[in-house]
């Protein structure tokens, strides 16, 4: 038993409760553009799990893949594996993405903020960063166009930001008023971020664009919440508890998804 795992549950790891909580969030949605990573073997999972028919689309041109492992990268060839559809990066992006047969992006963040704006370009000043970070992708125009938008990511006061140091990603901008009013002018065609998942909690988002933390995670505590958030957060009254994953959701990503362990140890 560890500590992360409630009394009487199967052991598991923080991680591993992530990605089963953003799985199951998946349920009953058709198409799902998603990255490598953690958004990556949560989809995966989903696929297994609630959402047999869940068709992935990668950034680098594949529609319908089913990999045969965890990729390394959006170019690794095991993306592939089992597609409907194999096209060229501007043809996804044109006829699929902006084409409004997304129904939900999939991304992953270094920093977010109270209203779901990404960053994962750089940390402090842009011309001079402490850190830079990949940069934006296609993670761009998934948050824009996606019809929702499903984030992953851990948790803590360095990723949790009141502002964040670069808007790589639209999320609901400055509220969920000012961010309606722009996606109508600029002809976007998502509505914006749904759902954030991290290792403590799952996080939606209210009628003001603000993220509301929704359910605990077991073992996780409000206090460790609110020391892991720049801001002061948004709790829901009728706050849940996640429920624990199962034997089998457990067995997927260890064997069959993450088998070394590099994401979810």
């Amino acid at each position: 038993m560890t500590a992360d795992a409630p009394a009487g549950a199967a052991a598991f790891s923080k991680n591993e409760m992530m990605i089963v909580a953003a799985a199951r969030e998946l349920a009953g949605q058709r198409v799902c553009f998603v990255g490598v990573g953690l958004p990556n073997i949560a989809v995966n999972l989903a696929q297994r799990t609630v959402a047999p028919e869940l068709e992935l689309v990668y950034e680098a041109g594949v529609f319908g893949a089913r990999p045969a492992r965890l990729p390394l990268s959006i170019g690794d060839p095991t993306i592939v594996t089992g597609a409907t559809a194999v096209t060229s990066m501007f043809e996804l992006f044109s006829f699929y993405l902006q084409g409004g047969l997304i129904d939900v992006g999939f991304l992953g963040a270094a920093q977010i903020d109270p209203f779901g704006n990404i960053n994962t370009t750089v940390i402090g000043p842009y011309a001079e960063p402490v850190t830079r970070l990949p940069g934006s992708g296609g993670a761009c125009e998934i948050a824009i166009n996606a019809r929702q938008v499903f984030v992953i990511m851990r948790q803590s006061k360095r990723s949790f930001v009141e502002s964040i140091d670069f808007r790589t990603s639209a999320g609901n901008l400055g509220g969920a008023e000012q961010s309606e009013r722009i996606r109508r002018e600029q002809g976007w065609l998502g509505r914006g971020p749904s759902v954030v998942v991290t290792d403590l909690g799952i996080w939606h988002f209210g009628e003001d664009g603000e993220m509301r933390l929704d359910s605990l995670h077991p073992g996780a505590t409000l206090d460790e919440v609110r020391a892991t958030v720049g801001w002061e957060p948004k709790v829901a009254d009728s706050l849940g508890t996640t429920e624990a994953p199962t034997a089998e959701e457990l067995r997927l990503i260890r064997e069959e998804l993450d088998p070394g362990g590099a994401y979810t140890r």
